[in-house]
């Protein structure tokens, strides 16, 4: 009996690693942030931390609706905000809030608890997703199932200390990594192979690449150069 349930045990813990981010597929982690939120340095730390992380794509994406309380987000864009407006209905939220944390499109918490963020990351489940293959030019999807969104992400991996001397940080110098300056929607891919062709990256910026089903859906597939 105890035999049984051992190898029972081993069995589960097989596919849990089967199933988990990995180095290939990474966990993606998007912050929603804003350097004019009091709540947010807490979260910018913790995604300091976990961009350390091999099986991890931490992103940090900057949102313009904290402008108005004194401080223009220097690294802010539009889109980053429409972006986490599309998670809304899909997460059932009632309404974009910072620090938030998405992993994988599909779970989310606040971003100033690293121990919450951890736990979803240790959900991440993309074992059977469509091959992506990244070149300097080009990005390969293979074949699969289902419809999705092919996104292009160009972000700084460095800790950048940004300066505030307004709003609600003012006075304080914020360590930010993994900023994202890039957002490009390349297409859709329906289950057969596809390639599309990438622009040259800005200096300094890396690439990554998302496959996410339409209107904030979930995230199966990422890469990253």
């Amino acid at each position: 009996m105890r035999t049984a349930v051992a190898l029972a045990m081993m069995g589960l813990a097989f596919a849990a690693a089967a199933n988990a981010a990995t180095v290939q597929n990474p966990a993606v982690v998007e912050l929603f942030t804003s350097q004019g939120c009091s709540s947010c340095p807490p979260a910018e730390a913790n995604l300091i931390v976990l961009a350390k992380r091999p099986d991890v794509l931490a992103l940090s994406f900057h949102v313009t609706y904290w402008d108005r309380l004194g401080w223009k987000d220097t690294f802010d864009q539009e889109a980053f905000t429409q972006r986490q407006s599309d998670y809304e209905a899909p997460l059932h939220e009632s309404g974009s809030f910072t620090p938030q944390i998405i992993v994988d499109g599909r779970m989310d918490a606040v971003g100033n608890v690293r121990s919450d963020v951890e736990a979803l990351i240790a959900k991440s489940n993309r074992a059977a997703t469509p091959q992506l293959r990244l070149t300097a030019n080009s990005i390969s999807i293979g074949a699969g199932t289902g419809n999705a969104d092919a996104w292009l992400v160009r972000y700084d991996p460095r800790v950048v200390q940004v300066p505030i001397s307004r709003g609600e940080n003012a006075g304080t110098t914020q360590p930010q990594i993994n900023v994202v300056h890039g957002l490009t929607n390349l297409g859709a891919w329906h289950g057969a192979e596809k390639q599309f062709a990438l622009p040259p990256a800005q200096p300094g910026l890396k690439t990554a690449i998302l496959l996410q089903k339409p209107h904030g859906g979930e995230i199966i597939a990422a890469v990253r150069d």
